[in-house]
């Protein structure tokens, strides 16, 4: 059996290092490099990287943010936020990322998943989905819809649709991040993860929730997710690496060793 992955996250605003709950009430926290220097000397698996507020104040991303935290790590590391553009996302692996992460442009320009896709690989094209919990209807049959401008927009686009679209235009994996679950340290949305994860072949990595172990383990079994990730927990220091990756193996889940026995 595959490993299973550790990820974490790191909301940037500013320039800062930033943590909101359901996309609201976002709090500056620190800085964003030191973080992922140290995520990385504790075993982190993968770190992705979002300039939250560069779709929707129309900017391009803090490349030069970017690069410091590149310097720092040497792991997979995946950045989105303000990619409007083959061009646009060229600059970011050549500012050391591995991937992309495309969420509002791509449901804006579904085309540029497979533009990217080809220029780069299936590997570096990742599809970000912000999902919010609505009532079943006509247009959003699963019950949950995209939303895209950082929470700010509903598509009237039904989530399980859109991650099928994705795949089939090049997305080499899915990140699926639940605004109702975002920040709560309550858990993952494990029927939202779970349905995105049967009806692709892509990796998918559940987003928004974690706040224990248990809600790791729960998500990578029960969500069939491939992939966890992780903010406040790490943010503010509530768990180790160490500690989540040793719950999660005496659990039976394959993780890797790295950074287990600090």
């Amino acid at each position: 059996m595959l490993s299973k992955r550790v990820i974490s996250c790191l909301d940037v605003r500013d320039g800062l290092l930033a943590k909101s709950i359901k996309f609201v009430d976002t709090k500056d926290i620190g800085d964003p490099v030191a973080r992922a220097s140290k995520y990385y000397q504790d075993g982190l698996d993968e770190l992705v990287f979002y300039d939250i507020t560069a779709s929707s104040d129309h900017r391009a991303i803090m490349l030069d943010v970017v690069s410091r935290v590149a310097e720092q790590i040497f792991i997979p590391f995946s950045v989105g936020g303000g990619l409007r553009s083959v061009e646009d996302c060229a600059k970011v692996l050549l500012a050391g990322a591995e991937k992309v992460n495309l969420n509002s442009a791509a449901v804006t320009n579904p085309g540029l998943i497979a533009d990217v896709s080809q220029a780069f690989g299936a590997q570096a094209m990742v599809l970000s989905m912000d999902v919010m919990r609505v009532t079943p209807s006509a247009e959003i049959p699963s019950g949950y819809e995209i939303v895209i401008n950082g929470g700010r927009k509903l598509m009237g686009l039904d989530a399980i649709e859109w991650a099928k679209i994705g795949e089939g235009l090049g997305a080499g994996e899915i990140v699926v991040n639940s605004i109702d679950s975002d920040g709560t340290k309550d858990g993952y949305d494990i029927q939202l993860t779970r349905k995105i994860a049967e009806s692709v072949r892509v990796p998918v990595i559940a987003s928004g929730g974690g706040g224990t172990p248990e809600h790791l383990y729960e998500v990578l079994t029960a969500g069939r997710a491939d992939a966890a990730l992780i903010a406040s927990m790490l943010h503010y220091d509530e768990y180790t690496l160490g500690e989540i990756k040793s719950y999660l193996s005496q659990r039976g889940i394959p993780v890797r060793s790295v950074g287990i026995d600090k």
